[in-house]
């Protein structure tokens, strides 16, 4: 795969060649995007009936990138007589000046042409190319192409306009130009993507951040969010990197919802970039202690679109938390369930405990009281549908076998749950991590009903029913021979044994007996799970191990934060603080923007992490990462009214201090000092 440049605001993306050019692809998803539907297939630029190739590329903020070209192939000798600068932006809509410049001394003629085409394609149309059903066409007016698609009610168009005389053709546009010696030619152009609703105007018009902005409005709108966030003081660059890069992708991944009008954050460029239950879910957790104010949206969005009923096509049941939502066509025309889809087994009980955690930073009693109705309602769905076998435990099948998802834990790839011996399990599943999100949740209700909803009976059922969930899971799942949990039950009962990243969301959870909790953290830091990069998703030597394998043997930094995390909660704060130490070792290689997964190759076979090639970059949860693990070192945990500061920092580490921790306590420090908001940041 050719190295990508991508540029973002919110779920309106772009993502080129190194060269800025964009080349019809149903591979990757190149293109301009918004709200799940491609803008522009093609963008090529020629100067003369020639390529281009790239000279340099700055691209340091994520809206915005200039690409330095020169005509033909690069030799060992370059000496062009001419060269261009694309600089472009996306500011709600995208635009690109092109500027050409003469290094000649005498004046010169230049044919300067942008091909430009749109195939207005369906996200998932990318990983599943199919035929249009609608129609599409073409209008050329002065300086300005209009391409357009049309299916029923679902329309959508690209207007692509010049500031410089152009010819327009159905297939772009044509510059034949004049510079003098030693000057420069430019133009701008503008493209709109327009997502038309009902009325015929573009729905995202009437949103606050829906329509065109300026760069300075867009880098003031990044800013401040940063500026709200803790200030880090450490001698450790790669975290502070890290936290840098974190702040600055999370305020780029922010995006206007069209159902609700309210911001949330997109899951992950360039496939996911719309809300998930669990990735946001779980991004939301990350982010807590440092930008609580993020969080409401996500929580009430998905209190909102609740499950309430049985819809096979979706996988929708009452109380069920959504997996997916999804903007584009074929959603919108049920050739695929996600509208929104309802197909992940944890999203439910991560919902609750995102509630309490949420609670227990911020001190926001009134939105617990409010979404009393629908934590009920999710602990409702955990005992009974969730509960598909009457055992006690969270099991999930699909209900829809044409479209739905097979596997709906966070491995949700199709080959990710399978015995030791590389064999699949039938269905239904229920994988370990599932019982411990279950319990956790329970627990974290009982608190919310005896301290807020004045319900000490159903705390005490809850407390009860948690209890025997952890006394059954340590039963049925413990592998006494191998001493680790399993990572699933079959159908009938029986252990899936394979050695798996899963345990470690269960110390995270609080489920494991702390009598095996030793065992299972000698496995997560063992050779064959530990890369010395990070723990693997599979043990080496499994059946399925692939150290670039999606979910059998790749490094995930998300499902590392937590099971640092989890290490932390049990105690062990060494361990803990390796898995901090190693993962921003790792964020080093990759800008300190970690992404989505790398290889789980070991440490010492190659000297760096190897990237995994089709990694979401930004992704949510793995920009949320640095956060919690920064959370996991400075050992902050909300307690009623004061803040628990138990540091994990590795040795090494050095200094690490945080600054203006919001939350309900007023404004903290790391070391738990109380500190007036108007005050300077000062060492401590």
């Amino acid at each position: 795969m050719k190295e990508l440049v991508s540029i973002l605001d919110g779920n309106t993306f772009l993502v080129s060649d190194r060269r800025g050019d964009i080349e019809p692809s149903y591979d990757f998803p190149t293109g301009l995007f918004s709200f799940d539907t491609r803008f522009l297939s093609t963008w090529m630029l020629t100067l003369d009936g020639e390529r281009l190739h790239a000279l340099s590329v700055d691209d340091n903020e994520s809206y915005r990138t200039k690409f330095f070209l020169a005509p033909g192939e690069p030799t060992h000798y370059l000496d062009a007589k001419a060269s261009v600068i694309r600089s472009r932006a996306i500011v709600g809509s995208f635009e690109e000046e092109l500027t050409v410049l003469n290094h000649t001394g005498a004046e010169v003629e230049f044919t300067v042409r942008m091909d430009i085409g749109a195939d207005f394609a369906d996200l998932f149309e990318i990983k599943h190319a199919r035929p249009k059903q609608g129609r599409a066409t073409v209008s050329v007016a002065e300086n300005e192409l209009r391409l357009t698609y049309r299916r029923e009610a679902f329309h959508r168009e690209t207007l692509v306009k010049s500031t410089a005389p152009a010819q327009v053709d159905a297939d772009g546009m044509t510059f034949r130009i004049r510079i003098a010696r030693n000057s420069r030619w430019t133009t701008r152009l503008h493209v709109s993507s327009v997502v038309y609703g009902a009325r015929g105007e573009d729905i995202r018009a009437t949103l606050p951040y829906g329509g065109s902005r300026s760069a300075d409005v867009i880098r003031a709108e990044q800013q401040e969010l940063i500026d709200r966030a803790p200030k880090l003081g450490c001698d450790c660059e790669p975290l502070a990197g890290a936290y840098r890069r974190s702040l600055n992708d999370l305020a780029a991944l922010r995006y206007e919802s069209i159902a609700l009008g309210v911001r949330l954050i997109a899951a992950g460029l360039p496939w996911f970039m719309t809300l998930f239950g669990r990735d946001s879910i779980i991004t939301s957790l990350q982010v807590l202690p440092f930008l609580p104010e993020l969080v409401p949206p996500t929580i009430l969005m998905l209190a909102g679109l609740q499950g309430h009923r049985v819809d096979d096509f979706r996988d929708e049941e009452p109380g069920k938390i959504l997996h997916e939502l999804r903007y584009g066509e074929t959603a919108g025309f049920e050739e695929q369930p996600h509208s929104p889809y309802y197909g992940s087994a944890d999203s439910t009980p991560l919902f609750i405990i995102l509630v309490d955690e949420y609670e227990r930073w911020t001190g926001d009693a009134a939105l617990v009281r409010r979404l009393e109705p629908q934590v009920r309602a999710a602990l409702e769905w955990i005992d009974t549908y969730g509960d598909l076998l009457g055992t006690g435990y969270l099991w999930y099948q699909t209900r829809n076998p044409d479209s739905g998802l097979q596997n709906q834990c966070w491995k949700d790839s199709w080959d990710a749950i399978s015995y030791a011996d590389g064999e699949m399990p039938g269905f239904p599943r229920a994988t370990c991590e599932l019982q411990g999100y279950a319990y956790d949740a329970k627990i974290r209700a009982a608190r919310l009903a005896r301290t807020f909803w004045n319900d000490p009976e159903y705390a005490d059922r809850l407390e009860r029913e948690a209890a025997d969930l952890k006394r059954r899971f340590d039963r049925d799942f413990w592998i006494a021979d191998r001493g680790y949990y399993a990572l699933a039950l079959d159908a009938d009962g029986r252990q899936v044994d394979a050695l798996t990243s899963n345990i470690g969301h269960l110390l995270w959870s609080g489920i494991v007996d702390e009598s095996r909790a030793g065992k299972v953290v000698e496995h997560l830091l063992g050779p064959r799970l530990f890369s010395g990069w990070g723990v693997r998703t599979l043990a080496e030597n499994e059946g399925r191990y692939n150290p670039i394998g999606y979910h059998v043997g790749t490094v995930w930094p998300f499902d590392n934060s937590i099971i640092a995390w989890g290490l932390w909660r049990y105690g062990f704060r060494d361990e803990a603080g390796l898995i901090c130490d190693t993962m921003l070792a790792a964020s080093r290689y990759f800008g300190g923007q970690l992404p989505e997964a790398f290889a789980g190759y070991a440490r010492d076979l190659t000297d760096y992490p190897v990237e995994y090639p089709t990694a979401c970059s930004p992704q949510a949860w793995s920009t949320g990462t640095p956060l919690l693990l920064l959370r996991v070192m400075l050992g902050l945990e909300p307690q009623g009214e004061h803040l628990i500061i138990d540091p994990a920092v590795p040795p090494g580490m050095g200094r690490v201090e945080l600054l203006d921790i919001p939350g309900r306590w007023g404004m903290v420090d790391a070391l738990g000092r109380s500190r007036d908001p108007e005050d300077q940041p000062s060492g401590g």
